[in-house]
């Protein structure tokens, strides 16, 4: 093989990671925030709820388009596998965040909110179980012959895919709840540190249930992590986890505002690192790797430079939305 056919894949696979891993980072508390709807007292609150959001969520999908084409434009065979075996799920996802993007604009200018909040609250819940799904789907393997997906319409759907949409969102909720936390006053933050600690319980509960399952139902994944030397490097990954989760606790009780939401990003990460640990380097897990499914050489160098050029604007505007907004969002004050 060619270096160049060697790394152009190991770079494009890092550009979609890293992609994948800010989209679950910045758009999580946002639709987070909609998974805690609806336990809000009044509409007042919601309002203070999605103002902390107001001035960027929609933003936040481009980190999901920049992963969605990468795939395909980098990785057309990946593409191929996956979207015929994750169809449904998929499509209920992107019909959800429309849904929801609807429900967001609709509600900040309808007289009656208490309908479009429930839209909101439900498109945010099934766009985050429909990611949990896809991702499930994919760590217990797609069935490929010749390259091609040979399986049904539903191999999707098993327990474990199911474990992991309701997995996500705990994770989702625990982030919208330290966001909350970190970003309001009053009742609204009072109650977003009080949930933030039954989130982390039961994030803590799934993410056991999922490293359990994983190694005991593929064999690839428990010789990944348990042969030797492979165990020497890898336990502490487990350990840091288990740090940060009882930091993340220790800060919550205290009542510390802006530790408790990093040390929840933290443990998204760290699961994030975990399942690439387990299923690299197969992008199609258990049979396609990036080689195996990456484009020519020539696509991937063209779209790459344009990608290096604009992939530092995208990030110097984000950093600079978030600085811009920073501090707290107080009841009552206007969405303007």
């Amino acid at each position: 093989m060619e270096p160049m056919e060697m790394y152009l894949p190991l770079i494009w696979a890092a550009l979609i990671g890293v992609a994948v891993a800010l989209y679950i980072i910045l758009d999580g508390f946002d639709l987070g925030i909609g998974i805690l709807f609806p336990f809000a007292k009044n509409e007042t609150e919601r309002d203070q709820m999605m103002r902390t959001v107001a001035p960027f969520w929609d933003g936040n999908e481009t980190w999901l388009i920049l992963g969605g084409v990468g795939l395909f434009v980098a990785f057309p065979r990946a593409y191929a596998a996956i979207m015929p075996a994750l169809y449904l799920p998929v499509i209920v996802m992107l019909v959800s965040l429309v849904f929801r993007g609807v429900a967001f604009e609709f509600r900040t200018v309808s007289h009656s909110k208490t309908g479009w909040s429930f839209a909101f609250a439900l498109g945010s819940t099934l766009a985050t179980f429909s990611q949990g799904l896809v991702l499930g789907g994919l760590v217990q393997g797609v069935k490929i012959v010749g390259g091609q997906y040979a399986g049904g319409p539903f191999d999707w759907l098993t327990p474990f895919s199911v474990l992991c949409g309701v997995a996500l969102i705990a994770g989702y909720a625990l982030l919208g709840s330290t966001w909350l936390h970190m970003k309001t006053d009053g009742d609204v933050a009072a109650r977003a540190q009080r949930q933030a600690k039954y989130w982390l319980i039961a994030v803590l509960l799934f993410m056991a249930a999922v490293s359990l399952y994983t190694p005991l139902n593929e064999p690839r994944i428990a010789q990944r992590w348990f042969s030797l030397p492979n165990f020497y490097f890898l336990w502490p990954v487990p350990t840091v986890t288990a740090l940060v989760a009882f930091a993340c606790w220790h800060w919550i009780e205290r009542g510390r505002e802006v530790p408790p939401f990093l040390a929840a990003i933290a443990l998204f990460l760290l699961g994030y690192v975990g399942l690439v640990i387990s299923n690299f380097p197969y992008l199609v897990p258990p049979s396609l790797t990036i080689w195996d499914t990456a484009a020519s050489p020539g696509s991937q160098v063209f779209m790459l430079i344009g990608t290096l050029f604009l992939l530092p604007m995208v990030l110097g505007y984000v950093i600079f939305v978030y600085w811009l907004f920073r501090g707290k969002v107080h009841a009552g004050e206007s969405y303007h």
